[in-house]
C-alpha cells in the first residue's frame, strides 16, 4: 500500500495518478485498462471514467496495488 499527497491541490485525475506511480507506461494505456478493461477500483467500485477526479480519503486499486489519496 502506498499514500499519494495532493500537496494542496484539490483533486488529481485517475489516468494521472497511475502515470505518476509509474502503474501504467502511457496516458493510451491508462485509457484502456480503466474504461475498457474495467481494471480500477476507487473505493471498492469499479471506475470506468479516465478522468475521475480523486481527492485526500480515495481509495485507488489497480493492478495489484492500493494507493490512499491524502492531502
Amino acid at each position: 500500500m502506498s499514500t499519494f499527497s495532493l500537496n494542496g491541490k484539490e483533486f488529481i485525475e485517475l489516468n494521472k495518478l497511475l502515470k505518476i506511480q509509474n502503474l501504467v507506461g502511457s496516458g493510451g494505456e491508462a485509457k484502456m485498462r480503466i474504461r475498457e478493461e474495467g481494471e480500477a477500483t476507487v473505493n471498492g467500485e469499479v471506475e470506468t471514467q479516465v478522468r475521475k477526479k480523486l481527492r485526500a480519503g480515495d481509495r485507488v486499486e489497480f493492478g495489484g496495488e492500493v494507493i490512499l489519496v491524502s492531502e
